[in-house]
């Protein structure tokens, strides 16, 4: 088995078979904001090969299902990674293939902690037509067609978004979320209407 996960990485050109890196960039995330990296979370390796990218894009979504307030982000991570690693059904009968790892890179909880998911260096994952290649993912727990934003998470997003848009050198109009690269309704209504905002933010205003 390990020599056909050799052979598959050294034919896949642009794949990698790296590992994450064993101790996260804390930096990224803003002070003042509770962040738990994937050795915190007990996260396991990616089982397929990833594509190495380059962040030009910062782009949102929503987890689409209902938030859990009784529920750790330990849980919710471990849950989301096992969903993701195997051939898992979708809400519309669909059948999901297994990916790498958890499709996104940062995942944001109803108390506004922020959890370390797939490796930024490379890119991540969707059930829908569009390229993740160059989009910095971040998930905001919910459905915002149906709920309301957090407090905690409306007070995390209005730090994160703009400092990872300062770290990474991606403008106010390179944000946006997965409806504006795919047929979905992702982020929800309620969270979409919030960008406006969000781009004035990394602009600094």
């Amino acid at each position: 088995m390990k020599k056909i996960l050799i052979l598959v990485c050294a034919l896949a050109g642009l794949m990698s078979c790296q590992k994450p890196a064993a101790t996260s960039d804390t930096s990224l995330i803003p002070e003042g904001i509770t962040f738990l990296s994937r050795e915190e979370w007990g996260a396991k390796d990616p089982v397929l090969p990833m594509r190495a990218h380059k962040l030009t894009r910062l782009t949102i979504h929503h987890t689409g299902v209902p938030q859990l307030f009784d529920r750790s982000l330990t849980d919710k991570l471990r849950n989301l990674q096992k969903f993701s690693q195997e051939d898992s059904p979708l809400a519309d009968g669909r059948m999901k293939p297994a990916w790498a790892d958890v499709p996104y890179h940062l995942y944001v909880d109803v108390n506004g902690a922020v959890g370390e998911a797939r490796d930024l260096n490379y890119a991540g994952d969707s059930n829908t037509s569009y390229d993740p290649a160059g989009h910095l993912l971040v998930v905001v727990e919910g459905n915002f067609e149906k709920e309301a934003i957090t407090e905690a998470q409306m007070k995390t997003l209005e730090k994160l978004v703009p400092a990872l848009a300062r770290r990474f050198g991606i403008p106010a109009d390179s944000l946006g979320t997965h409806k504006d690269f795919a047929q979905t309704t992702c982020p929800g209504s309620r969270l979409y209407s919030e960008l406006p905002r969000f781009r004035q933010l990394i602009k600094g205003n």
